[in-house]
């Protein structure tokens, strides 16, 4: 028998709220199943299972908030003979119950789960908006799940953050003061041309619908991942006074939520991504981040950082190291900037890209050369 357990979802996470099983005792599970979703700081997240086998019981009750390790449900392996039922110790009768009138039984829920996501759970709980009203409305998230944004009003301004915005924001600032105490942080920036990136996404996107073009957060993420391929001492864990270099890239994105609060959710393998996967794969990570949904893996096995304020006008930012993470890059708005060439000044779309390296792995020498590297992979966008 196997132990499910309550899985670490960052460094700064201690504990999580049991929200929801999605598998039931008896139903078989494979590697990479989602058995249940796990509420915290950063929001609901759904946990998936790392065996083969059947759910053999549940050892947690929904609503339940358990530390980090704590032993979920016990999962049988295949082939694996049941565990003995235990023998229930007999009770001693109940008392007889005082007769009291019963309230109206609420209207019976359809076999299908309702899909909404925290932040409009706790909106409607405020509303007053029972299942059956919410079960008719049409829901605009992944898979038809209810969002904050389904239950405003049209003109109705958003709600205001939740307390577990607080706690988010609580969780983050002890994540960034664990970092800055604990990594030497070294920082480094350059100025990069996108003059070749612009032009090859104006090429490739020619053809493509506006929901299948490839977007310049693509091209940095793919350089990026380019980048790590050759220097590999940016991309893995420092853990128990060792860097533990990664095999596979598993890129994170900083995401700025609705209504608050940041989180990084990574592009598991994304060094193994073509630019059109890459980028289909980032829509379908934001849409369920901003939604309030994502999964465990994307969270606990981020290897490196990319961050962007996108079109919001910042020049350069620096990045903060998410432990156990030991770089992250940024990139600052793409703008029209004077550049030198052969001799003479002329405009160009040009971005800052910065980095922020820990110390006890790599040096500003090295940090150097992995900025060049990004620099030339996004003058040559198309090389795989």
């Amino acid at each position: 028998m196997g132990e499910f357990r309550m899985p670490s979802l960052g460094a700064d996470m201690e504990a999580g709220t049991l929200v929801e099983w999605l598998k039931a005792p008896g139903d078989r599970v494979a590697r990479g199943d989602i058995v249940a979703v796990v509420e915290t700081q950063k929001g609901a997240i759904e946990i998936e299972v790392f065996e083969d086998g059947l759910l053999e019981r549940t050892l947690v009750g929904t609503g339940t908030t358990v530390p980090v390790g704590t032993p979920l449900a016990v999962i049988r392996a295949p082939g694996e003979a049941a565990a003995p039922t235990p023998t229930p110790e007999p009770e001693a009768p109940a008392p007889e119950p005082v007769p009291r009138p019963e309230p109206a039984a609420p209207p019976p829920a359809s076999g299908e789960r309702l899909r909404i996501t925290p932040l409009a759970r706790r909106l409607a709980e405020k509303k007053g908006l029972d299942e059956a009203r919410l079960r008719a409305i049409a829901g605009t998230g992944p898979e038809g799940a209810i969002t904050l944004r389904d239950l405003e009003a049209p003109g109705e301004a958003p709600a205001e953050p939740a307390a577990p915005m607080t706690e988010m924001r609580a969780a983050i600032a002890a994540a960034m003061a664990r970092s800055k105490r604990e990594i030497p942080h070294y920082y480094l920036a350059q100025q990069v041309d996108l003059t070749p990136a612009s032009a090859f996404l104006a090429a490739a996107n020619a053809d493509r619908a506006p929901e299948d073009r490839i977007l310049m957060g693509a091209l940095f993420l793919h350089a990026v991942t380019r980048a790590a391929r050759e220097y590999p001492e940016f991309n893995g864990h420092f853990t128990d006074g060792a860097f533990h270099p990664s095999a596979e890239i598993h890129a994170a994105m900083a995401v700025a939520l609705r209504g608050g609060g940041l989180v990084a959710p990574a592009i598991l393998d994304a060094g193994a991504c073509d630019l059109a996967s890459l980028m289909a794969r980032m829509r379908d990570t934001l849409g369920r981040v901003r939604t309030g949904r994502f999964r465990a893996r994307e969270l606990s096995e981020a290897t490196i950082t990319v961050t962007s304020l996108g079109e919001r006008g910042v020049d350069t930012l620096y990045g903060v190291i998410q432990p156990p993470q030991v770089a992250i890059v940024g990139f600052g708005t793409p703008a029209e900037r004077p550049v030198v060439r052969d001799g003479t000044i002329a405009a160009a779309m040009t971005t800052t890209v910065t980095l922020a390296a820990d110390h006890r792995v790599s040096d500003g020498h090295r940090g150097a050369l992995f900025l060049r590297a990004i620099d030339r992979n996004l003058q040559e966008p198309e090389a795989p």
